[in-house]
């Protein structure tokens, strides 16, 4: 009898098991998070761009995915920088007949200029014509991104150079690497107003120029460079503004299409960085 009551309590220790575990996999399959992943590698199959892969543009996507992904044989495709910037986008076409539950090669073609990071990820999205979030899928595959850079110069104050700031028009050529762009004035500007490093700080680089301050525009025409600024560029102190001055001037004159350059704030250029 003893023998039989152990028999039973571990039939039913087995059973109380297996009733956990199928719990656990019913949980497992209907949570949006895992039900998400599985759907993501259980649909889509991407050949290239090979997770981790270097690329430069342009470059082209190839894969497989069930027919269920597209809608009018096309489903979206977003390149993105890790700094969650958008910076391509395309469309998969589907190569075969997508109207199945089979899997479907397909293949898309994008195009972007310098990232300005080393980083990203191509995100496959499927086609989703209800717009419920429920419907929504993708697959994300990391990728790095093959930068071309040149070096520029930065313009700050020295102190090892000008100790007593007595030189308010002054300023000295920092040098910098950065992706290079078709915009590189630009680039510079913003390069700029991030500051100084910590490096070129314990070296006695300074910036004159306050925190806060944003490019809101900047173009170049006929040796003319406009920049235009927000009002957090305003600082008061004559000398302070002077270095100002010259650290956005000199920056800009690097370049062979500036002669001359106009600051404004809020597109007012007449009193601009007045002392």
């Amino acid at each position: 009898m003893e023998q039989e009551k152990k028999q039973n309590k571990s039939y039913i220790l087995i059973i109380i098991a297996l009733l956990v575990v199928v719990a656990g996999g019913i949980y497992w399959y209907f949570s949006p998070s895992v039900s998400n992943r599985e759907t993501e590698y259980s649909n889509v199959v991407v050949f290239s761009p090979k997770p981790e892969e270097e690329i430069k543009s342009p470059f082209r996507v190839t894969g497989e995915a069930r027919g269920t992904w597209f809608f009018e044989a096309s489903f979206p495709i977003l390149l993105v920088g890790d700094d969650g910037r958008i910076i391509a986008q395309g469309i998969a076409q589907a190569q075969k007949d997508w109207m199945t539950q089979d899997f479907v090669p397909f293949l898309a073609d994008l195009e972007f200029d310098n990232p300005g990071v080393s980083r990203g990820k191509l995100v496959l999205k499927k086609d989703n014509p209800s717009g419920l979030p429920e419907h929504d899928a993708s697959v994300e595959i990391p990728v790095n991104f093959s930068l071309e850079t040149t070096t520029i110069q930065l313009f700050f104050g020295d102190i090892n150079k000008d100790p007593e700031t007595m030189e308010c028009r002054k300023t000295y050529p920092v040098f910098r690497t950065v992706p290079k762009v078709s915009g590189i004035a630009r680039t510079a500007i913003e390069e700029l107003l991030r500051g100084v490093t910590t490096e070129e700080s314990l070296n006695g680089i300074k910036t004159s120029i306050p925190k806060g301050v944003v490019l809101q525009s900047l173009s170049i025409e006929g040796g003319v460079a406009r920049a235009d600024f927000n009002l957090a560029i305003e600082a008061g102190g004559s000398c302070r503004v002077a270095a100002i001055r010259s650290q956005i001037a000199n920056t800009l004159r690097q370049f062979p299409t500036v002669s001359e350059v106009v600051i404004s704030v809020n597109g007012n250029s007449a009193e601009a960085l007045q002392p």
